[in-house]
């Protein structure tokens, strides 16, 4: 539980950490970013010009902020708030530091251009608290109406371990586990595309729970469903199990379920300090010069219209019947969006890439929090020297409660419940109160002698991400067959590849990514969107520092038979 790593070992100079997020695109961004030279420049007579960004969440700041150091002027349009899927919010009547993260709450420390600008903005990050995790006090594993006290997993009865092995040898024998996990940690290009293009031809059409039942560690059904049920890293796998396997397979080579972080204050933090922020080093615009003064404070309103006009421009039309056209436009949100509440002209994409947006797979996801006077649960019950309560994975209602607290003596946060895809379908009809009453009723039967309800100190908050009119999900996961798609959908910044008419309109985003649920996916294709509106305006990066379009046809994804 604590990695899904074999026989992890603390990271040393013999085996450095992976910082290289995912084995589609061995492109090494954080390198990229931290280049003096810089990411690229565009001729003077572009200065000024403007770019539309559609979409405030971090894909689309970070492309804005990227574009706006270049010179250009990016101006943004955002339907609800900055930050997207980055969504802190407080608690009415509590202290405004008490806070509960929405969407993304933990990041791994391979996603290497995402910490690029935690650092830039100057967030600081906490251990976060996963079951078993050493930032975690206890974990209680309860299946089956039977519960488990445990600090490692050797506290939890000796299957668990068998299933861990289980998935370890699952991944050594079918996925080339530690011959990839090896070649990602030495940033071995070729080995890594070498191991990855075998692995997508035979594995493409396979579901992750059929691969685990093709393994001979995984025969037992005990195994498979205690596996489904508790998982190793996070938590449970099951509401996975219908995707593709190179999706859970992307997750794992990368270590993006382990070692997590948080990010103190909250992660919206990150998009909102970059709208404010005022490059040290900045193209045409004078010193001082911020997203946040480009566009008087706040960004331009919901996007209803997109077209293609004359000239091969890109139309934009806001919900304020505003009607603006540019040379070039990133759109960042998710891309259900572009089938349902934009009106879109066909004309804005090739046929492919319209059938690979309509596939697009989004899981569900809810979370609800509670603000409470104090971390309580570090109380020591007399009987049995045990805290009184512990981060919970279960087969309940509830599936995975998160205990977050800054000190002993501060108010705290309890995540009652955080589920996925049919888990988060049960409780869409459900008011926030009305979740809260059934939520501690289920944790009242694991804690039987403890009463949560008394430590509450304000309303619940929560959110159900497929019921949020501008994501509609809450992040993209690949069915089996779906690589073909995806491949489109990531490349499309590639635009010399395209028709001249299709040109001019990039895709960017989590959901665009390899690995979509991750904040470092929103990050990678941002920088490729601003690479491909580099090279629109006749720009380009510096020979020493090439982007991810310089160097595309020798690490480019591994590409299908389409017959």
């Amino acid at each position: 539980m604590t990695s899904t790593v074999p026989n992890a070992v603390q990271h040393t100079d013999a085996q450095p950490p992976i910082t290289m997020f995912g084995p589609d695109f061995p492109y090494a961004y954080d390198d990229y970013l931290a280049h003096p030279a810089g990411i690229g420049q565009i001729p003077a007579t572009e200065h000024g010009a403007e770019v539309a960004v559609i979409g405030g969440g971090l894909s689309g700041i970070i492309a804005a902020y990227e574009l706006m150091k270049m010179g250009l002027k990016p101006v943004v349009y955002e339907a609800d708030r900055i930050g997207g899927r980055l969504r802190t919010v407080g608690f009415d009547g509590c202290d405004p530091s008490l806070t509960a993260e929405m969407g993304a709450m933990r990041f791994p420390p391979s996603s290497t251009a995402l910490q690029h600008y935690i650092d830039l903005v100057g967030l600081e990050t906490k251990p976060f608290p996963n079951p078993l995790s050493p930032a975690t006090p206890s974990t209680v594993v309860d299946l089956k109406g039977e519960s488990h006290y445990a600090r490692t997993i050797d506290d939890l009865p000796p299957v668990y371990r068998e299933v861990m092995d289980a998935w370890n040898s699952c991944l050594e024998e079918g996925a080339d586990f530690s011959d990839m996990n090896r070649a990602m940690r030495e940033r071995d290009v070729p080995r890594i595309r070498e191991i990855w293009a075998k692995l997508v031809e035979k594995l493409d059409d396979q579901t992750f729970y059929g691969f685990l039942c093709g393994s001979d560690a995984f025969a037992s059904f005990r195994h498979r469903e205690i596996f489904g049920q508790v998982g190793f890293g996070t938590g449970g796998w099951d509401t996975d199990f219908p995707n593709s396997i190179l999706e859970i397979l992307r997750v794992v080579y990368t270590e993006a379920d382990d070692h997590h972080r948080g990010i103190v204050g909250g992660s919206q933090q990150l998009p909102l300090r970059l709208w404010d922020r005022e490059p040290r080093k900045i193209v045409h615009w004078p010193l001082g010069t911020s997203l946040s003064s480009l566009h008087d404070g706040e960004p331009r309103t919901a996007v209803t219209r997109l077209d293609r006009t004359a000239g091969n421009r890109i139309t934009v039309t806001d919900a304020t019947g505003d009607i603006r056209t540019y040379r070039a436009a990133v759109f960042t949100g998710q891309s259900w969006l572009l089938l349902s509440k934009i009106a879109c002209d066909d004309a804005l994409f090739p046929i492919d890439h319209w059938t690979a947006m309509e596939r697009t797979h989004y899981m569900e996801s809810s979370k609800l929090f509670v603000p409470v006077d104090r971390p309580f649960w570090l109380d020591k019950d007399e009987a049995t020297g045990r805290d009184t309560m512990s981060m919970t994975l279960t087969d309940r209602m509830t599936r995975g409660t998160y205990l977050l607290d800054d000190g002993p003596d501060k108010p705290a946060v309890i995540c009652l419940s955080y589920t996925w895809c049919d888990d988060s379908l049960k409780w869409l009809p459900l008011s926030p109160n009305e979740r809260m009453d059934v939520m501690l009723k289920s944790l009242g039967e694991i804690y039987p002698g403890v009463d949560i309800r008394k430590h509450v100190i304000g309303n619940p908050v929560t959110v159900s991400w497929e019921n949020e009119p501008y994501f509609m999900g809450a992040f993209k996961a690949n069915l089996p067959g779906h690589y073909r798609y995806q491949r489109r959908l990531f490349t499309h910044f590639m635009q010399d590849r395209l028709p001249a008419d299709k040109r001019g309109l990039f895709l960017a985003g989590d959901d665009i990514s390899w690995t979509a649920g991750w904040a470092e996916g929103a990050v990678q294709t941002a920088l490729n969107a601003v690479w491909g509106v580099m090279a629109q305006f006749g720009g380009e990066t510096d020979p020493t520092n090439p982007g991810p379009g310089d160097v595309f046809d020798e690490i480019a994804p591994v590409e299908l038979p389409e017959g």
